[in-house]
């Protein structure tokens, strides 16, 4: 079992409200936040790409998800160095819009 770098651990630093200075993350006020963690776990022939979001609103819980997408560790595709690469060994990139 493999599991690939949470998010949060993914932002080291944060930019402070354009002002140039740098915020290191576990210095975060953390009671008003969304979280997301993406983990990868692999079971045999097959990769588990799990993303979970909570959300705290003043120090409260509201709410809690976890999504999971499902795939083979060594995928078919028409590239031929496709058999080189295994899913749970890519990078992730993250958007956040």
């Amino acid at each position: 079992m493999r599991k690939l770098i949470p998010f949060l651990g993914f932002a080291l630093t944060i930019s402070c409200g354009g002002s140039g200075e740098e915020q290191q993350l576990e210095n975060l006020n953390k009671k008003s936040a969304r979280e997301v963690t993406l983990t990868t776990v692999t079971k045999g022939d097959t990769v588990y790409h799990l993303t979970k979001q909570t959300i705290w609103m003043n120090g409260e819980k509201i709410t809690s998800q976890t999504d999971t997408l499902v795939t083979t560790l060594n995928p078919k595709t028409w590239a031929s160095d496709s058999t080189s690469v295994k899913l749970n060994q890519i990078p992730i990139y993250v958007t956040v819009q």
